[in-house]
């Protein structure tokens, strides 16, 4: 698909569609490798295993943030640079962002294996549950290097018009990811570590595949011979920033919450957590999907200052996200009992109770979770990293721990309860935010353009 065209001249109802519709299902099939995942392990390994991933998953995703900043960093200023026409830059902001994904899968696998027994016996962890969840984790570390570039590279195929192959590829990494996890635990009857080695390895395969298009040179961005600037350097880092830290302060909150759990409830209280996140983990996907592939159009408008357009298709972008909530909201509080048994099908009626109860009120955190989220991505993709950075500082970390002492009193059902406030809480902000940068938004479109 000629990205150009698509980008500049496709009607934003339509793009919508081409564009977003193919980003959401590739989003949540690239995700669906984590709910797949738990899935298997309580299915065939039981409830400690499946506390034990749950306990090690934060930082797995810790692993992949900093890719995840370059990628999401890059893929701005490269939209961007596209729309004003300066493909010389946008190919030296590609080339050098590949070789920083590389490097830091490198560095930061390799400090993660080696600290994994000492941050999961932080966690309060013991015995078999931290043994296991340190397998898992230093599996990840391993193969790092070459599974990180695979996020990244997401981004870089939409900007290209891959928008199809994208979406292919995601499903395909999932399909291999649970074909493997089935045969390695279901058939060979191996251990946590299989689990993670079998995710480990479709990301890699397709890695691999994905780079394809960009080494044959029928790509829209090609390799060229890096040139490294603190220019680069420092939009990178600002455009990336809000995901980054995103993922890090969410990671964060999870271990803190994590850590209170184990001591309040044990492995129950962490199985039922667990859940949430899992459950979190097939919505945000698609949210996340929705908003992110339309990013390169946003920017690439945005760098062409045709501003109503930009206007025109973040409007989709806040509607869609709107809906996939709400129905989210009655999926979750009409299905608690069969979302639980999903995950841990030799549940206690102990923990089917607790996972029920924790289901219905962490159900309400969609009613406005939708606002915040599309807020964020429209902040980021018109480069504006501080008001992105804000949002999603406040809503992954400051507000969670926040209330996390405000719902004290209420005991586990204030640790449930924490994530619908802080929705609550970042909507406000979002609104605010816009507000401030309201006129700006409101721009007339150069003539020229």
């Amino acid at each position: 698909m000629n990205s150009v065209e698509l980008f500049s001249k496709t009607p934003p109802l339509k793009l919508f569609f081409l564009a977003s519709v193919p980003g959401a299902v590739s989003m949540l099939a690239s995700a669906l490798y984590l709910t797949i995942d738990g899935v298997f392990v309580g299915q065939f390994l039981g409830a400690t295993a499946f506390a034990a991933i749950n306990l090690a998953m934060p930082f797995v995703v810790i692993n992949f943030s900093l890719a995840d900043l370059i990628g999401v960093g890059s893929a701005v200023p490269i939209s961007i640079a596209l729309g004003a026409g300066k493909e010389k830059e946008a190919n030296n902001i590609f080339t050098c962002a590949c070789i920083l994904i590389f490097a830091a899968g490198i560095l930061i696998g390799g400090i993660l294996f080696l600290l994994a027994p000492l941050l999961i016996r932080l966690m309060g962890a013991d015995g078999e549950f931290a043994g296991l969840a340190i397998e898992y984790l230093r599996v990840y570390a391993l193969c790092s290097p070459l599974t990180t570039a695979v996020f990244a590279l997401d981004n870089y195929l939409r900007i290209c018009g891959y928008i199809r192959g994208s979406m292919l590829l995601n499903i395909l990494m999932s399909v291999l990811s649970m074909v493997l996890e089935f045969l390695f635990l279901a058939v060979f009857h191996w251990g946590v570590w299989a689990a993670a080695l079998a995710v480990s390895a479709a990301m890699m395969i397709c890695a691999v595949i994905a780079f394809i298009p960009f080494l044959r040179g029928k790509a829209l961005l090609r390799f060229c011979r890096p040139r490294f600037s603190k220019g680069i350097f420092r939009q990178i880092i600002a455009c990336g920033s809000p995901n980054f830290l995103n993922n890090i302060a969410g990671r964060i909150t999870s271990i803190l919450m994590n850590a209170i759990l184990v001591r309040l409830g044990g492995e129950t209280a962490v199985s039922v957590y667990g859940v949430l996140m899992f459950a979190e983990g097939f919505i945000q996907p698609l949210l996340y999907g929705m908003c992110d592939s339309l990013q390169p159009a946003v920017g690439y408008n945005w760098g062409a200052r045709k501003f109503s357009r930009v206007r025109a298709i973040e409007k989709c972008c806040f509607a869609a996200s709107s809906v996939v909530s709400i129905l989210s909201v009655f999926v979750i509080a009409g299905f608690p009992d069969q979302i639980t048994r999903l995950f841990v099908t030799d549940a206690a009626s102990d923990i089917i109770e607790l996972s029920n109860t924790a289901l219905k009120l962490f159900a309400l955190t969609y009613v406005t979770r939708w606002f915040s989220f599309a807020t964020q991505s429209y902040m980021l993709a018109i480069e504006k990293p501080v008001p992105a950075s804000m949002i999603s500082i406040s809503t992954a970390l400051v507000l969670p721990v926040l209330l996390v002492f405000l719902l004290w009193p209420l005991g586990l059902n204030g640790i449930w309860l924490n994530m619908a406030g802080t929705a609550v809480l970042a909507a406000v902000l979002s609104a605010i935010i816009l507000r401030k940068v309201w006129k700006e938004l409101h721009q007339a479109d150069n003539a020229e353009a």
